[in-house]
Order: structure tokens, then C-alpha cells, then sequence
């Protein structure tokens, strides 16, 4: 596996890493311990470096999970975790919450549910509105003082707020979505993150499945699927929207691969501090991921592409309206 500078922050992982997430939340029921921590060492294995958590991920059950899986290999990984969201003791999920305070408590126990005594790579996970983000960037910096933290992250910010951040503490990475069917990131904050040398780490690169071609208009989501809440997954959507899955097929019938691995070589292409995030539960999944650092597309592939995806238009919203009004902030 070849690695990756996140910017000019240093960090250097894998070219791909592995969005954990999904093995316990948000795409139906949780995977079975054991089953998922043989594929997060399976990742490892494999050459994959970075795994992408949160506290918020089950809650908790995500870190924990984690931080098991990577006990034994924690010298020769990346983690990392994020930090904003309210949660009560009951593992209830109330809003968000980045005030300095909090941010350093739920550090300690982001540490312990980890199983380390530094976490990589530590995000805001939204921004919080009522808190000013030089404050948010001030704690995290406290926390790096204290060898607690090595780096700070932001997650779905806009440029304005990256800047302002960046500027109390540097930042490693942006983690947002990115992807053949969400280039909204293209418009202001890869520019900003090149100017400022801040690495970007695109989740949901694969459009949460969609873009692999094993998603259709007939496909049903588990009432758990935190997909069958999203506008652009409603039935007529995903019909309107197979016009990208089969550009992308196209491409990959005639590269001999698959439809994830064009998408997520397109994402590898654009610039070299770009480190995609796909999640999967399953092996076989996770290998045909990584194969996709090995395949390299031409500046004519490229440009095709963009010429053919520029004339399709993605129908639905990303995100319900909820949870849309905390991106891009």
C-alpha cells in the first residue's frame, strides 16, 4: 500500500483508509465483534494504516471496538477520533456541544474507550455555532501541549471557519464527503486546503454504496440504514441517479475493474494529500477497495470523466434538511 502526507501537517498514512463507522451504526444492525475486529486487522494486514472513528458511533461502541481491534498493532497505526456532539450517560445523542470543557472531557475518554494514551488525529465533528472556533481550535491545541492529541481535524466546516481555525491551531485534515456524485468540495475548500497545506480526507467516497453499482430503485434499507432517511436514496432518486452508476460501469468494464475502484482512483487522482475513507464490513470488499491505489487513471481518463459526469444531474438532497443545516458551516 502506498502512503500519503495529509498536507504539510506530516502525518503519513496509508493512500486509503478504513472508515469504521458502519460496523457499528448508521447502515443497519451492528456487525458482529469479532467478525468486525478480524476485518480491522484484515485491514492492517493488508497495508492499510488510518482508521476513522468517532465518539458518537454507537455511541461509544465504535471507539471501543476500535481501540480493541488495534491493541496489539498500535504502534504502526493512525487513529482517529472526533469530538462535538452532546451525549448523555444513556448514550443519547442531544445536540452539539464543542465548548473547551467538553472537548477536553470527552478527549480522556475518547483515550480510554481507544485503548492509547495520544489519539492521531482529533476532529470537530460539526461545527457548534455557539462556540467560536478559535476556541474550539485553542482546546485542541491545549490538548496537543498535553500529548494528549497530535493533531487537529475539522469535519464538514466551510472554508471561512477552516481559516480561522488553522490559524489559532494548524490543521492536519478536513474530513468531508466526497465523491463522483458530491463535488460541492471543489468550489471553495479544496482550494482552500491547498493554499493552506491541510490534507483532505473524503468519507462516504463510494456515495454510502451507491456509486458501486449494487444500489437500484428496487433496493430496500433496514429500518435501522441510516440510507432510507435520505432524500437522495428515495426510490426515484436512485432511478434518476443510475445514470452515474453506469458512466462509472462503463469506465470500469473498459479498464477490466470495478465500479468502486474507478470511483475511488478518480478521488485518488484529484490531488496527492487526498486519503479516502471507504467503510465496509466484509473482506472481500475491503480487498477490491485497495486494489484501487494500484489503478491509475490517465489525464484523458479524467477528463472524460468530468466531461461525462458534468452533464448528468445528481437528484436529492445529501442529507435530510436537519442534518444538512450542520455542514458546511
Amino acid at each position: 500500500m502506498q502512503t500519503r502526507k495529509l498536507g504539510n501537517s506530516g502525518l503519513e498514512v496509508s493512500a486509503l483508509g478504513l472508515g469504521c463507522m458502519g460496523l457499528s451504526t448508521g447502515y443497519g444492525p451492528a456487525t458482529e465483534k469479532e467478525t468486525a475486529i478480524s476485518l480491522i486487522r484484515g485491514a492492517v494486514e493488508r497495508g492499510i494504516t488510518f482508521f476513522d472513528t468517532a465518539e458518537v458511533y454507537g455511541p461509544f461502541a465504535n471507539e471501543e471496538l476500535v481501540g480493541e481491534a488495534l491493541a496489539p498493532v498500535r504502534d504502526k497505526v493512525v487513529i482517529a477520533t472526533k469530538f462535538g456532539f452532546g451525549i448523555s450517560r444513556e448514550g443519547k445523542q442531544h445536540g452539539l456541544d464543542s465548548r473547551p470543557e467538553h472537548i477536553k472531557r470527552v478527549a480522556r475518554a475518547s483515550l480510554k474507550r481507544l485503548k492509547t494514551n495520544v489519539i492521531d488525529l482529533f476532529y470537530q465533528h460539526r461545527v457548534d455555532p455557539k462556540v467560536p472556533i478559535e476556541d474550539v481550535a485553542g482546546a485542541v491545541k491545549d490538548l496537543i501541549s498535553e500529548g494528549k492529541v497530535k493533531h487537529f481535524g475539522l469535519s464538514e466546516a466551510g472554508a471561512q471557519t477552516i481559516r480561522r481555525a488553522h490559524a489559532v491551531q494548524p490543521v492536519a485534515a478536513l474530513q468531508s464527503e466526497y465523491s463522483l456524485w458530491w463535488r460541492e468540495p471543489e468550489r471553495e475548500v479544496l482550494p482552500a486546503l491547498e493554499e493552506l497545506g491541510i490534507g483532505f480526507v473524503p468519507f462516504s467516497p463510494l456515495g454510502r454504496g451507491f456509486l458501486t453499482g449494487a444500489i437500484d430503485e428496487n433496493t430496500t434499507f433496514d429500518s435501522t440504514d441510516f440510507r432510507s432517511g435520505i432524500p437522495r436514496f428515495m426510490p426515484e432518486a436512485r432511478k434518476a441517479n443510475q445514470a452515474v452508476v453506469e458512466l462509472i460501469g462503463r469506465i470500469a468494464a473498459e479498464k477490466k475493474v470495478t465500479p468502486a475502484q474507478v470511483a475511488l482512483a478518480w478521488l485518488l487522482a484529484q490531488k496527492s494529500w487526498i486519503v479516502p475513507i471507504p467503510g465496509t464490513t466484509k473482506l472481500h470488499r475491503l480487498e477490491e477497495n485497495i486494489g484501487a491505489a494500484n489503478l491509475a487513471l490517465t489525464p484523458d481518463d479524467l477528463r472524460n470523466i468530468d466531461a461525462a459526469v458534468s452533464k448528468i444531474s445528481v437528484e436529492g438532497a445529501r442529507y435530510p434538511e436537519h442534518l444538512q443545516r450542520l455542514v458546511g458551516r
